[in-house]
Protein backbone atom coordinates (compact mmCIF):
# COMPACT_ATOMS: atom_id res chain seq x y z
CA UNK A 1 0.00 0.00 0.00
CA UNK A 2 1.42 3.40 -1.00
CA UNK A 3 2.07 6.05 1.61
CA UNK A 4 -0.32 8.92 0.85
CA UNK A 5 2.12 11.53 2.22
CA UNK A 6 4.69 10.74 -0.50
CA UNK A 7 4.12 12.15 -3.99
CA UNK A 8 3.58 9.69 -6.81
CA UNK A 9 6.87 8.79 -8.43
CA UNK A 10 5.48 9.50 -11.89
CA UNK A 11 4.53 13.15 -11.27
CA UNK A 12 7.01 15.20 -13.36
CA UNK A 13 6.62 18.36 -11.27
CA UNK A 14 7.28 16.49 -8.03
CA UNK A 15 10.34 14.85 -9.58
CA UNK A 16 11.77 18.18 -10.74
CA UNK A 17 10.99 19.72 -7.36
CA UNK A 18 12.55 16.92 -5.30
CA UNK A 19 15.61 16.65 -7.56
CA UNK A 20 16.38 20.36 -7.90
CA UNK A 21 14.84 22.39 -5.07
CA UNK A 22 17.88 22.07 -2.79
CA UNK A 23 20.24 23.07 -5.58
CA UNK A 24 18.08 26.07 -6.57
CA UNK A 25 17.71 27.27 -2.98
CA UNK A 26 21.50 27.08 -2.47
CA UNK A 27 22.15 28.96 -5.73
CA UNK A 28 19.69 31.69 -4.77
CA UNK A 29 21.09 31.88 -1.24
CA UNK A 30 24.57 32.51 -2.68
CA UNK A 31 23.17 35.27 -4.89
CA UNK A 32 21.15 36.94 -2.14
CA UNK A 33 22.95 36.17 1.09
CA UNK A 34 19.58 35.53 2.75
CA UNK A 35 18.07 32.11 3.32
CA UNK A 36 14.57 33.58 3.71
CA UNK A 37 14.72 35.54 0.44
CA UNK A 38 16.23 32.51 -1.29
CA UNK A 39 13.39 30.31 -0.02
CA UNK A 40 10.81 32.81 -1.23
CA UNK A 41 12.32 33.09 -4.71
CA UNK A 42 12.78 29.32 -4.99
CA UNK A 43 9.11 28.93 -4.08
CA UNK A 44 8.11 31.52 -6.70
CA UNK A 45 10.28 29.78 -9.30
CA UNK A 46 8.53 26.46 -8.74
CA UNK A 47 5.14 28.17 -8.79
CA UNK A 48 6.01 29.52 -12.24
CA UNK A 49 7.04 26.05 -13.35
CA UNK A 50 3.81 24.59 -12.01
CA UNK A 51 1.75 27.28 -13.76
CA UNK A 52 3.58 26.69 -17.05
CA UNK A 53 2.77 22.97 -16.96
CA UNK A 54 6.10 22.24 -18.65
CA UNK A 55 7.55 19.91 -16.01
CA UNK A 56 7.23 16.82 -18.17
CA UNK A 57 8.81 18.54 -21.21
CA UNK A 58 11.97 19.86 -19.55
CA UNK A 59 15.14 18.52 -21.11
CA UNK A 60 17.41 20.56 -18.81
CA UNK A 61 15.48 21.39 -15.64
CA UNK A 62 18.33 23.25 -13.94
CA UNK A 63 18.82 25.56 -16.91
CA UNK A 64 15.10 26.30 -16.99
CA UNK A 65 14.89 26.84 -13.22
CA UNK A 66 17.96 29.06 -13.21
CA UNK A 67 16.59 31.18 -16.05
CA UNK A 68 13.25 31.69 -14.27
CA UNK A 69 14.97 32.27 -10.92
CA UNK A 70 17.38 34.76 -12.46
CA UNK A 71 14.46 36.81 -13.80
CA UNK A 72 12.85 36.77 -10.36
CA UNK A 73 16.20 37.71 -8.81
CA UNK A 74 16.60 40.70 -11.12
CA UNK A 75 13.06 41.83 -10.25
CA UNK A 76 13.86 41.41 -6.55
CA UNK A 77 16.99 43.57 -6.86
CA UNK A 78 15.09 46.14 -8.90
CA UNK A 79 12.41 46.39 -6.19
CA UNK A 80 15.09 46.81 -3.53
CA UNK A 81 16.78 49.55 -5.57
CA UNK A 82 13.49 51.37 -6.07
CA UNK A 83 12.76 51.17 -2.37
CA UNK A 84 16.25 52.39 -1.48
CA UNK A 85 16.03 55.35 -3.86
CA UNK A 86 12.58 56.29 -2.54
CA UNK A 87 13.69 56.08 1.08
CA UNK A 88 16.75 58.21 0.29
CA UNK A 89 14.50 60.83 -1.31
CA UNK A 90 12.27 60.77 1.76
CA UNK A 91 15.22 61.17 4.09
CA UNK A 92 16.07 64.43 2.33
CA UNK A 93 12.62 65.86 3.11
CA UNK A 94 11.85 67.79 6.30
CA UNK A 95 10.21 65.65 8.98
CA UNK A 96 6.98 67.65 8.73
CA UNK A 97 6.62 66.56 5.09
CA UNK A 98 7.24 62.86 5.69
CA UNK A 99 4.42 60.60 4.45
CA UNK A 100 2.74 58.12 6.75
CA UNK A 101 3.75 54.45 6.67
CA UNK A 102 0.61 53.69 4.65
CA UNK A 103 1.42 56.42 2.12
CA UNK A 104 5.01 55.15 1.80
CA UNK A 105 3.71 51.64 1.17
CA UNK A 106 1.30 52.87 -1.51
CA UNK A 107 4.01 54.90 -3.22
CA UNK A 108 6.41 51.94 -3.22
CA UNK A 109 3.72 49.70 -4.69
CA UNK A 110 2.99 52.30 -7.38
CA UNK A 111 6.69 52.71 -8.18
CA UNK A 112 7.02 48.95 -8.57
CA UNK A 113 4.03 48.87 -10.91
CA UNK A 114 5.48 51.72 -12.97
CA UNK A 115 8.84 49.95 -13.10
CA UNK A 116 7.09 46.80 -14.31
CA UNK A 117 5.26 48.85 -16.94
CA UNK A 118 8.50 50.40 -18.16
CA UNK A 119 10.14 47.00 -18.29
CA UNK A 120 7.48 45.82 -20.78
CA UNK A 121 8.28 48.63 -23.21
CA UNK A 122 10.84 48.29 -25.97
CA UNK A 123 14.13 49.95 -24.94
CA UNK A 124 13.74 52.99 -27.20
CA UNK A 125 10.14 53.63 -26.14
CA UNK A 126 11.18 53.39 -22.49
CA UNK A 127 14.07 55.78 -23.07
CA UNK A 128 11.86 58.27 -24.95
CA UNK A 129 9.25 58.16 -22.17
CA UNK A 130 11.84 58.73 -19.45
CA UNK A 131 13.50 61.58 -21.35
CA UNK A 132 10.12 63.21 -21.76
CA UNK A 133 8.73 62.66 -18.29
CA UNK A 134 11.84 62.92 -16.12
CA UNK A 135 14.05 65.26 -18.10
CA UNK A 136 11.26 67.35 -19.61
CA UNK A 137 12.71 67.07 -23.11
CA UNK A 138 10.62 67.95 -26.15
CA UNK A 139 9.86 65.32 -28.76
CA UNK A 140 12.24 67.09 -31.16
CA UNK A 141 15.06 66.98 -28.60
CA UNK A 142 14.34 63.32 -27.85
CA UNK A 143 14.45 62.55 -31.57
CA UNK A 144 17.89 64.13 -31.74
CA UNK A 145 19.06 62.26 -28.65
CA UNK A 146 17.84 58.89 -29.95
CA UNK A 147 18.76 59.50 -33.58
CA UNK A 148 15.21 58.93 -34.83
CA UNK A 149 12.49 61.06 -36.37
CA UNK A 150 10.09 63.11 -34.29
CA UNK A 151 7.32 60.92 -35.70
CA UNK A 152 9.05 57.85 -34.25
CA UNK A 153 9.25 59.56 -30.85
CA UNK A 154 5.49 60.14 -31.05
CA UNK A 155 5.04 56.42 -31.75
CA UNK A 156 7.23 55.54 -28.76
CA UNK A 157 5.26 57.90 -26.54
CA UNK A 158 1.98 56.38 -27.73
CA UNK A 159 3.28 52.93 -26.73
CA UNK A 160 4.25 54.24 -23.30
CA UNK A 161 0.97 56.07 -22.80
CA UNK A 162 -0.97 52.94 -23.70
CA UNK A 163 0.93 51.05 -21.00
CA UNK A 164 0.15 53.88 -18.55
CA UNK A 165 -3.54 53.62 -19.37
CA UNK A 166 -3.45 49.86 -18.85
CA UNK A 167 -1.75 50.43 -15.49
CA UNK A 168 -4.46 52.88 -14.44
CA UNK A 169 -7.21 50.43 -15.42
CA UNK A 170 -5.69 47.51 -13.52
Amino acid sequence: MANSSNPPLGDPFEQVYSNHHGWLHTWLWRQLGSRDDAAELAHDTFLRLLASQQSSQLQQPRAYLRTVAHGLLVNHWRRLELERAYLEALAARPEALQPSAEQRSLVLETLQRIDSLLDRLPARARQAFLLSQLDGMTYLAIAGELGVSERMVKKYMAQAMLQCMLLIQS
